[in-house]
């Protein structure tokens, strides 16, 4: 990956340190779907758990409460860590958003990561055209995301907001719109399209956590 793509990219340690929050901390998207499916794999492990519970405990009946104590405690805490992972995406579906967000314009630099290898592959005719203003496209977009995870934390860790600091809410969206092209069939007009949209969507979760 060449380097002006490499510090673009948002990583999920930059990610975890900006929220506080790691991707597999939550469910995305939120669905009961997706939660339905992650407590069914914990209640069967529940169930293995329980299975070797009663064979070590028939195998080792001098250590039988020992045995019980500890796979209850297992138990109990990776049901407690599912109750907790899914109550908490239920609370958070704006971070969970932003996180969407962040995955679809990851996505885009990994895009523009491939074109650029194949032009690197001895293909001249795959070269991007204004592949510099696409870089400041991506650029804008990542300013309005860190700017929006770092606000979806404030308010999150502080439920009172205790003041509204109008440069807070600024954003690229206007500069990232001049840069837009009718052309949206080229690469470099889908690649910008898709940074408008990552951009949009920023911007409409900003005006929600102001509300």
């Amino acid at each position: 990956m060449r380097a002006d793509l490499q510090g673009l990219l948002i990583a999920k340690g930059e990610l975890r340190r900006l929220t506080g929050v790691g991707l597999n901390d939550v469910f995305i998207p939120p669905t009961w779907k997706k939660f339905s499916k992650e407590l069914g794999q914990t209640l069967l492990l529940l169930l293995l758990l329980a299975a070797s519970c009663v064979i070590l405990s028939l195998s080792f009946r001098p250590y039988f409460l020992y045995l019980v104590g500890a796979h209850s405690i297992a138990g109990l805490t990776l049901l407690i860590a599912d109750i907790q992972k899914v109550a908490f995406s239920i609370r958070s579906r704006g971070l969970i958003r932003l996180f969407e967000d962040v995955v679809r314009y990851n996505s885009i630099i990994h895009s523009l990561d491939i074109n650029d290898q194949i032009e690197d592959a001895g293909n001249p005719s795959a070269q991007l055209q204004n592949r510099d203003r696409v870089i400041e496209a991506l650029t804008l977009t990542r300013s309005d995301l860190i700017r929006a995870l770092k606000t979806e934390r404030i308010l999150r860790e502080n439920q009172q907001f205790i003041s509204q600091n109008p440069e807070l809410f600024a954003n690229n969206l206007e500069s990232l719109a001049a840069l837009q092209v009718s052309d949206r069939a080229s690469e470099y007009g889908r690649l910008l399209n898709e940074a408008m949209q990552v951009a949009v969507g920023v911007r409409e979760e900003m005006k929600k956590m102001q509300q």
